[in-house]
């Protein structure tokens, strides 16, 4: 017998711009029911930000150890080599993920959310139908939240499949590829190409653009270029992925160089990164009669689509892919719903590439502002100069801090940085940004010591034409 819910607002989707709408409805008396096929948490908790970001940890403690077996590091000796067992690892990453899932349902459940599993298909733009393990559930809404996320993209020469796979089979893999083969250098890519290096595979990474990180200034990506040349990380640029290959002597990708030549490289694993796309097929978009921007479901600055009372967050409308970003969206649209006024018009959307070492990006780099007609002045200070990032082995990579400013009234454009555990000064770098602070506020602020923030305090006032430590 099928089971009729009517609630005011039907969320589909149980990440970060789902979840946290569901959430924040909730708390606001918004009677709310929560559709996901999956465990609650998303990509990013369930097999991408989370997950990765603890195999990216093991490696770097799996790292220093190895370290500390051969030559020694900062007086510490090992008298044996570490051994890895993967599959323990990615044990205790499990661990980390369901504390994280058990803890949304259990805020889910304090908001009094009701949770449907199962795959949502719609007929019509507010009424679907979920096979759940109990039975068919057919849900009709008042408001209808899309939070469908997305999915990895496949080359279609070389799909998923065997020794080819994505981010998520990567991050399951209870042994250790002897030889990994990482098609496409951004942020993903890289993220788990570094780290398989440091457990101790050999790592080749394949990019078609002629930079790796082609998104980010060639400033922000040379530490990073550095440390790959250092511990031997082949990398091939202008290269194109065209077929996998096995016979007798294993599996090979076959890759087209810059200069059309054929290169075959051996793999026991080949993992593609070459993008995400938004989650819109199978569902029943096409039944709902929203209009679409490309491959993006559109939407305005309260992210309503075209159609009346349905709404949507997150991957499914486009870049940046970003956990806050869609949990931002999530909130604003329970909060509308509400009645309350909100619209979504960030200053700037902040970003990490969790590279050895790590990159954040925030507003323009001074490139974009001037592509943009700013007239600036930019204020860079490295790390080799900020005593907590050398007493943290974390001054030796070329990393730096970087502020760009409109030159007429110092308003900060954009702020960049590239080092050790700089992504901790992201959320400083984003307040900046969203209050709009001029270069003075930023010289003006008492930042503690011994911190790597006071190398933020710095770029300012080097800006300013009077850096105190450089």
């Amino acid at each position: 017998m099928t089971e009729h819910l009517k609630p005011k607002l039907l969320v589909v989707g149980g990440g970060p711009g789902g979840y946290v709408a569901a959430i924040r409805a909730g708390q606001l008396g918004i009677d709310t029911v929560l559709v996901e096929a999956d465990r609650l948490g998303g990509t990013c908790l369930i097999r991408g930000c989370i997950p990765s970001k603890a195999i990216i940890h093991a490696a770097g403690e799996f790292e220093s150890m190895r370290h500390a077996a051969t030559k020694g590091l900062h007086g510490i000796k090992l008298a044996a080599a570490p051994k890895l067992d993967l599959a323990e690892t990615v044990k205790w990453k499990e661990g980390i993920v369901t504390r994280l899932n058990t803890g949304v349902t259990g805020l889910l459940k304090r908001a009094k959310v009701k949770v449907v599993n199962g795959w949502a298909k719609f007929s019509d733009a507010k009424t679907c139908t979920v096979d759940a393990a109990s039975g068919p559930v057919t849900i009709t809404a008042e408001h209808v939240l899309l939070a469908n996320g997305s999915l990895p993209v496949q080359i279609p020469s070389i799909p998923f499949g065997g020794p080819v796979i994505s981010s998520t089979e990567a991050l399951m893999l209870d042994k250790l590829p002897e030889k990994l083969v990482v098609v496409g250098a951004g942020y993903i890519g890289l993220e788990l190409g570094i780290a398989f290096a440091k457990l101790g595979s050999q790592v080749t990474i394949v990019e078609a653009e002629k930079n790796i990180l082609p998104l980010y200034d060639t400033d922000l990506t040379t530490p990073v270029k550095r440390w790959l040349d250092k511990n031997n990380v082949t990398v091939h640029l202008g290269a194109k992925a065209k077929a996998v290959e096995t016979g007798k002597k294993g599996t090979s990708l076959i890759v087209e160089t810059s200069d059309g030549k054929a290169l075959e490289l051996p793999a026991d694993k080949i993992l593609v990164t070459v993008g995400r796309k938004p989650a819109t097929e199978g569902w029943g978009l096409e039944n709902m009669a929203v209009d679409m921007a490309g491959r993006f479901v559109k939407v305005d600055d309260q992210c309503r689509t075209s159609m009346k009372n349905v709404w949507a967050v997150g991957d499914l409308v486009g870049e940046p892919m970003l956990e806050h970003k869609a949990a931002t969206q999530g909130e604003m649209v329970a909060e509308i719903i509400a009645g309350h006024k909100r619209k979504f018009a960030p200053a700037a959307i902040a970003a990490v590439c969790f590279t050895e070492p790590e990159i954040v990006s925030c507003g323009l780099s001074p490139a974009e502002a001037a592509k943009a007609g700013e007239e600036t002045v930019t204020g860079q200070f490295p790390f080799a100069a900020n005593g907590r990032a050398l007493s943290m082995d974390g001054a030796d990579n070329h990393g730096f801090v970087r502020v760009v400013a409109r030159k007429g009234d110092h308003r900060v454009l954009g702020i960049q940085a590239v080092g050790a555990h700089i992504s901790e000064l992201s959320g400083e770098f984003a307040t900046v940004m969203e209050m709009g602070a001029v270069l003075e506020d930023i010289a003006g602020t008492i930042h503690v010591h011994p911190t790597l923030s006071e190398a933020f305090h710095e770029s300012a006032l080097k800006a300013l034409g009077h850096a105190i430590h450089i």
